[in-house]
């Protein structure tokens, strides 16, 4: 059996970093840290910054002293002065491309736009854009039926942003529909490139004549995982899989070629495994 991994897969620049600054706090005798929710949406890595003492919380309240670590989806900006209010110390990990949103958010604001968040409200980093704003300032929304249930004609200018996480060429309807109902509106270009390049490449390998089923590897709570594993069924048959037992020897029979991705959250190792675990399952 033959593997084919997609050109681009796994780990994006923003997870990688917050995954090195963990583990260099850890090594540098950091015993005293705690990450706010999980550091990336792979539950193999939460629990390897738990064996190295570095364990997840799910609130600041929930914070003893020492360390608090801000992950790469980011916080609210409240959190910042709430932590220090309590004596924590911080070590921020927040990918960068989630500070420009940030940014781009508030810039809009100032010029007297109306926010549009596309999203899931309670997805970690839509909750760091929204819990400080005045709900009368922004709309998070995914589909057209909440798109059309709100007269954008009372705003006079509207900033669309997106969850970095999101293939915004599904959401292209809603948009579009703002776009028909309101005055102005301008959309940022806040999709992470890393995201966007898997997500081209997934499709590439659904294309390719010689690969027979894909296999999507990932958290199950990782967003853009499971949006490669929605693209990826549009062209073959595409399996999520979360770690090596979840693996079937029915979806391999009379398959020749098995294309590999894998999410922004999944370390390399993840993924080798699965590969020899594929393996074993096909050898006679």
């Amino acid at each position: 059996m033959m593997f084919k991994r997609a050109v681009k897969y796994g780990f994006c620049a923003g997870v990688r970093i917050a995954d090195k600054k963990v583990k260099k706090f850890a090594r540098l005798g950091g015993r005293d840290g705690q990450i706010l929710g999980q550091v990336v949406h792979n539950e193999r890595v939460v629990d390897e910054m738990a064996d190295l003492g570095v364990p997840t919380i799910n609130s600041l309240r929930a914070a003893d002293d020492g360390t608090v670590v801000f992950s790469a989806h980011g916080v609210p900006p409240s959190f910042h002065d709430e932590a220090r209010s309590q004596g924590l110390k911080i070590l921020d990990t927040t990918c960068p491309f989630v500070y420009d949103i940030h940014d781009e958010a508030d810039a809009a604001i100032g010029e007297g736009a109306h926010l549009v968040f596309i999203g899931k409200p309670d997805h970690r980093e839509v909750v760091g854009y929204t819990h400080d704003r005045d709900p009368d300032t922004y709309h998070v929304l995914t589909t057209l039926e909440e798109a059309r249930a709100i007269d954008w004609s009372r705003y006079p200018s509207i900033k669309v942003l997106y969850q970095t996480t999101l293939n915004a060429e599904e959401f292209e309807q809603v948009v579009g529909y703002i776009e028909s109902q309101a005055a102005s509106v301008a959309r940022a270009d806040t999709i992470c490139y890393a995201t966007k390049e898997n997500q081209d490449a997934v499709r590439e390998l659904g294309a390719d004549p010689d690969v027979d089923i894909i296999l999507v590897i990932g958290g199950r709570q990782s967003a853009n995982t499971r949006h490669l594993w929605e693209l990826g069924r549009e062209f073959k048959p595409t399996y999520l899989v979360h770690d090596v037992e979840e693996l079937s020897a029915e979806w391999f029979e009379k398959v020749e070629t098995v294309g590999v991705t894998a999410g922004a959250s999944t370390p390399d190792y993840m993924i080798d495994e699965v590969e020899e675990a594929v393996r074993q399952l096909s050898t006679p």
